[in-house]
């Protein structure tokens, strides 16, 4: 049975186990592991209450979804008809999922994320902290948070996260996911680059789990699977995302 929430807490640390706790006190193998120069990501269970995990998805989904908005970018078709060349082929960001932007306070999503505690879990210090801990460096005092929900089918394409027309992110920041994957999600997977290839994948559907990128990094989220006869609120995975900027930049050579 999947455990009632009503509330978010107000601080992300109380969604922590110990091994989550370890981390932002600074006595865990996982601090500092994104300032390895050959470390730029991170995927790790176990660092999340799985019960608090599982009540937020079926929150969410009362209290959020019907508020996110889709985000939906095709292949364009120019960008196979209008090629001159063979195997001259260049693909944008593509990407289908649902979102909602919490810097546009306004809007019906924040005013529910409001209400149930996630806006202030996802501005809490301690959420901040423990970005901080896997950066192994200071990170900005304000942050951006974003909600993503995919559903079966949904994805991003192969894109990078880069920057470089922004002052503050050009030579790259932290983001942060909190994956809350509902019982009917089968898989989904994310691959990101090692060494210049495509080549590493780790699966995300997980009630709890927390990725962390050092960006920019090449990667692309799979379609998302559903199990068979999955209720729809079940075969959803809810990302809380948080972008920090590093309080001191420091141009990474992506990989």
């Amino acid at each position: 049975m999947v455990p009632t929430m009503h509330r978010f807490p107000d601080e992300f640390e109380d969604m922590l186990t110990a091994a989550g706790r370890r981390v932002l006190a600074g006595r865990s193998a996982l601090c500092g592991v994104l300032a390895e120069p050959r470390r730029r990501f991170l995927a790790e269970t176990g660092l999340v209450d799985r019960r608090q995990s599982q009540g937020a998805v079926r929150l969410l989904d009362r209290a959020l979804h019907a508020s996110l908005r889709p985000l939906e970018q095709p292949i364009p078709p120019e960008s196979t008809w209008n090629m001159t060349k063979d195997y001259s082929e260049q693909l944008p960001k593509t990407v289908r999922v649902k979102t909602a932007y919490f810097e546009r306070r306004r809007e019906a999503a924040y005013k529910r994320a409001e209400e149930i505690g996630l806006a202030s879990m996802m501005r809490s210090p301690s959420f901040a902290a423990f970005a901080a801990a896997l950066a192994g460096r200071k990170l900005r005092p304000q942050w951006g948070v974003q909600v993503l929900c995919y559903g079966p089918g949904d994805y991003a394409g192969p894109h990078n996260d880069h920057h470089p027309e922004s002052t503050q992110a050009r030579h790259g920041y932290i983001d942060m996911h909190l994956s809350l994957a509902g019982p009917g999600v089968l898989r989904q997977f994310l691959v990101h680059a090692v060494g210049g290839h495509l080549s590493r994948i780790v699966d995300v559907a997980t009630a709890g789990g927390i990725t962390a990128y050092s960006l920019p990094l090449w990667h692309y989220t799979t379609p998302l699977e559903a199990r068979p006869g999955a209720a729809a609120w079940a075969a959803r995975r809810w990302v809380l995302l948080g972008t920090f900027l590093y309080a001191s930049p420091k141009r990474i050579q992506p990989r």
